[in-house]
């Protein structure tokens, strides 16, 4: 558990609140005068109905807190669902685990398993829940743990909370049935065809396989104790169907088409997929619609802050962007000061998005970045007359991919420092003319060559065994790794399908995965959108080859 959540101040209430018996009784119908937005705004946000923080009491050192601080959203999830880590559960308070009746049976399967769900108990009621959040006592009018706040909620704030807990119980999830779970990869139109086929080639034969495997008889899981929920469950094994939402056209139509997608496909959630330079707009959708989006492919993705739904790899090449403004001032790579930076890039590709993060980034500094807009769609024209005078105390970013880079054996070697991007122009592959090497440092937001070799051993195995080319290294072995990843964390959820609670889910099973592919380390906690944090700025070690050396090892930004 992050320390957020470890930290906030209902660990302890949800254990004491959100029993486990099973039992799925109706609870009292949502009063049509109540505004469960404002139920959100207080569990999500710690604001009151009339716009003010909502203030409680922590018990434990007599202290008083406000707002955002003791929102129920730090320990509970977003989900309703809670989280475990270690020894500390923190159990579902969800309307119907909370207004559950008292079942008669330990073996009772008659609601969704959920990790953390503890001792039966009565249930709440309107009234008794009410007081528990106030005051601290349970249903049964026992002491809550001493960690609860105790929340100071007049009763239009209270009467909003408790049925936006009763709304977080889905009837329906969409793209789930008895049978199958529907997800869908998108594609935008300036997507590299080449990288298209081999994530496609790689999501399809993994469908494929997981499918095979299901018609195996399903295990049973068996859980017991007297203080947590005692079961037996049967896993329901689905069948899984990927859809393949290819864009077109401009942008600005992007998520019309999306919603079409959703009406006509609905798909429980988003699995990697394919972007350009722009995935704004599909992440926007994903954000409106409220439909998770697991690691796409790309190298602009959104940054804007308190989405939750889109989880990336990486910031791509708005980390490098980072990486380089951090080095372009380290003497050890540039023991000359520089006076200015010159950025060249092709116009609508990914490296004018990289190139305004870097200038941005600068601007701070006291360092003038100037750029130059190569014409879009020309590869290897315009070179030369983007890199005339250069001078020796101007450093050199180029966002440019490995038909450009080709083509700067014409240009000449500049005097200068020359900085690119690994993940634009080819990682170690990047086809450097041998008299740009001795004096060119590569961004890589990924582990070095030999570093991350173990680690893909094994998808690289898989592929070569079932016949997959490798056209696209690192699109495939992160699409492998996001279809194993999401088939872990399914396991995990058992047949509780709750999208909210996938990505809160695939957030805590990150941090255990052993093979992380290109990245030596991966894992988020709650408001944190990318899984791998950082990278290295690298040089060649030879006029040929592959051979990278990093001046110093894995940096953060």
């Amino acid at each position: 558990m992050n320390a957020r959540r470890a930290g906030a101040a209902c660990a302890l209430v949800a254990a004491a609140l959100a029993g486990s018996a099973p039992a799925s009784a109706a609870h009292p119908a949502p009063a049509p005068q109540v505004d469960v937005s404002a139920g959100e705004a207080i569990y999500l946000r710690g604001i009151a109905t009339d716009g003010r923080p909502i203030e409680a009491l922590r018990t434990a050192n007599g202290l008083r807190a406000s707002g955002a601080e003791v929102a129920c959203v730090n320990c509970h999830r977003r989900s309703g669902l809670g989280a475990t880590e270690g020894r500390i559960a923190v159990p579902p308070i969800t309307g119907r685990y909370l207004y559950h009746q008292r079942s008669k049976s330990h073996d009772q399967p008659d609601l969704p398993y959920v990790e953390g769900m503890h001792k039966n108990h009565p249930a709440y009621d309107d009234a008794t829940l009410a007081r528990a959040i106030r005051d601290g006592l349970n249903s049964e009018g026992r002491p809550l743990g001493y960690l609860m706040p105790h929340f100071a909620l007049g009763d239009a704030d209270m009467a909003a909370l408790i049925e936006y807990l009763k709304s977080l119980d889905p009837q329906r999830v969409p793209g789930v049935s008895d049978a199958v779970l529907h997800f869908a990869t998108i594609v935008t139109p300036d997507a590299d065809p080449v990288k298209k086929q081999g994530m496609l080639d790689v999501m399809q034969q993994y469908f494929l396989e997981k499918n095979t495997r299901m018609l195996q008889k399903s295990p049973q899981m068996h859980t017991s104790g007297d203080t947590m929920y005692a079961k037996t469950m049967l896993m329901v094994n689905r069948r899984w169907q990927l859809h393949v939402w290819e864009l077109t056209g401009p942008a600005a139509t992007w998520q019309a088409q999306l919603e079409q997608d959703l009406a006509r496909e609905p798909v429980f959630a988003v699995l990697s997929g394919l972007g350009g330079s722009n995935w704004s707009p599909v992440h926007a959708f994903c954000e409106h619609s409220r439909v998770p989006c697991i690691f796409p492919n790309v190298e602009v993705p959104a940054t804007a802050d308190g989405d939750f739904y889109t989880l990336y790899l990486s910031k791509g090449v708005l980390l490098e962007a980072e990486l380089l403004a951090r080095s372009l001032q380290d003497p050890a790579l540039v023991p000359l000061p520089i006076r200015a930076v010159r950025q060249v890039y092709r116009a609508g590709d990914s490296g004018e998005a990289a190139a305004r993060a870097l200038e941005d980034a600068l601007r701070g500094k006291g360092v003038p970045a100037r750029s130059v807009a190569l014409p879009a769609g020309r590869p290897g024209s315009g070179i030369a007359a983007a890199l005339k005078d250069l001078a020796k105390d101007e450093a050199l970013v180029l966002w440019l991919r490995p038909a450009d880079l080709a083509a700067l054996d014409a240009a000449g070697a500049p005097a200068g420092p020359v900085f690119l991007s690994g993940m634009m122009g080819g990682l170690e592959h990047a086809p450097l003319p041998a008299a740009w090497r001795s004096r060119a440092w590569l961004a890589m937001p990924v582990d070095l060559p030999e570093r991350r070799g173990v680690r893909l051993d094994f998808p690289y195995g898989w592929f070569r065994i079932r016949h997959i080319a490798l056209v696209a290294d690192q699109v495939q072995a992160d699409t492998y790794l996001t279809c194993g990843l999401v088939a872990e964390t399914l396991s995990h959820m058992v047949d509780t399908f709750v999208r909210d609670y996938l990505v809160e889910r695939t957030e805590e099973n990150l941090e255990h995965r052993i093979m992380t592919g290109y990245y030596p380390r991966l894992s988020l906690s709650e408001g944190q959108r990318f899984a791998s944090k950082g990278g290295y700025v690298a040089r060649f070690a030879d006029a040929t080859g592959a051979k990278l050396v990093a001046e110093h090892d894995w940096v953060v930004p």
